[in-house]
């Protein structure tokens, strides 16, 4: 699990970093500069927990699946948002977003946490 949890990690960084340079586009940035927080890596390190929980999951639908990991992404982004936040540490905050809750998490990003799930299920697949 320990692995698992570090493999997790790096991966989000990588996923946000990825992400967060592919929005400096829209901004004309072009050097597109990604970044992220070390707060992050232990978040996405959470996702560890997928591995176990996929093993469970693996007869169900890949819809239903993904679906699963989305609400599950959605409940930690909000948890450690809104603890981050208490502390003023919080590194992201979607308050200006339309699709926001309480500036943490934003609905619009439903089909990326549904698919970000099936990518962690796969990275964590140990049937190989």
């Amino acid at each position: 699990m320990k692995g698992d949890f570090l493999r997790c990690g790096a991966a989000g960084w990588c996923l946000e970093i990825f992400w967060t340079g592919l929005h400096a586009v829209g901004r004309k940035e072009w050097k597109m500069m990604g970044q992220s927080s070390l707060w992050m890596f232990p978040i996405y390190g959470m996702a560890a927990c997928i591995g176990p929980i996929s093993r469970s999951l693996k007869k169900i639908p890949v819809v239903l699946r993904g679906s699963l990991y989305m609400t599950g992404i959605f409940a930690a982004e909000f948890s450690t948002g809104l603890l981050l936040k208490r502390y003023d540490m919080c590194p992201w905050d979607y308050s200006s977003y339309p699709l926001n809750y309480k500036g943490v998490i934003r609905l619009d990003y439903a089909p990326l946490w549904f698919c970000t799930g099936l990518l962690f299920e796969k990275i964590l697949s140990h049937d190989d």
